[in-house]
């Protein structure tokens, strides 16, 4: 799935389908976004999700969900993979901060249990992030997802798997987002710019008026 760009914000032709949406991932030139106030974790690494009702921090979490119309979610990044995801049933939506031990943990899986979601109503954007071009890692490591020896991983890939395992469908899932460390003039990297990386935030909200 296509990536529409304005003002340095990636929106995924698959969410934008849904005109009581509004989500986008943030590139390092995105000015003003999310739009508003917005609700927003302490991020840990791990698969904690809370549920938001009002802008501000929810505490230590890698992911949030809401039913709120008007609240936006926001998660930050900088190599590690944002998930955005709508409950196109119920209206429930979520964002997930998802690195290697958020994955490995099941982050984005949590995120679909805490929505109250069946997973054939679910529908997932992935936004840019480290690509298995750039993401090599070593023995202890790979064997966290199962593999011997230094390995280059496929977060994008392991996470979709684990959403079609879990039950949602293929085709409502995009994984195909721009790596942030190959792409410089576009996204921050912390694996390319160490402390210098900045942060991009991905966001997504339930419109109030659809």
């Amino acid at each position: 799935m296509s990536f529409e760009v304005t003002g340095g914000v990636y929106r995924s032709a698959l969410l934008s389908q849904f005109p009581w949406l509004h989500h986008g991932f943030g590139g390092r030139d995105a000015a003003d976004w999310p739009p508003v106030h917005h609700a927003a974790v302490v991020q840990v690494h791990g698969s904690r999700v809370v549920t938001a009702s009002e802008p501000g921090s929810q505490g230590d979490a890698d992911a949030l969900v809401t039913a709120t119309p008007g609240l936006y979610l926001s998660v930050r990044t900088a190599d590690c993979l944002p998930l955005l995801m709508a409950d196109v049933r119920q209206r429930r939506v979520a964002a997930v901060h998802a690195g290697w031990r958020g994955t490995v943990a099941g982050i984005p899986l949590a995120a679909v249990q805490a929505m109250g979601s069946r997973p054939e109503d679910v529908w997932v954007a992935i936004g840019p992030g480290i690509g298995r071009c750039c993401f090599e890692v070593g023995e202890e490591v790979a064997r966290e997802f199962g593999r011997d020896g230094r390995q280059c991983i496929d977060l994008f890939e392991v996470n979709q798997q684990k959403l079609i395992d879990f039950g949602v469908p293929a085709g409502q899932i995009a994984a195909h987002a721009p790596c942030t460390k190959c792409t410089p003039g576009a996204f921050h990297s912390f694996r390319r710019d160490q402390a210098a990386a900045g942060r991009m935030h991905a966001a997504i909200a339930i419109l109030q008026n659809d």
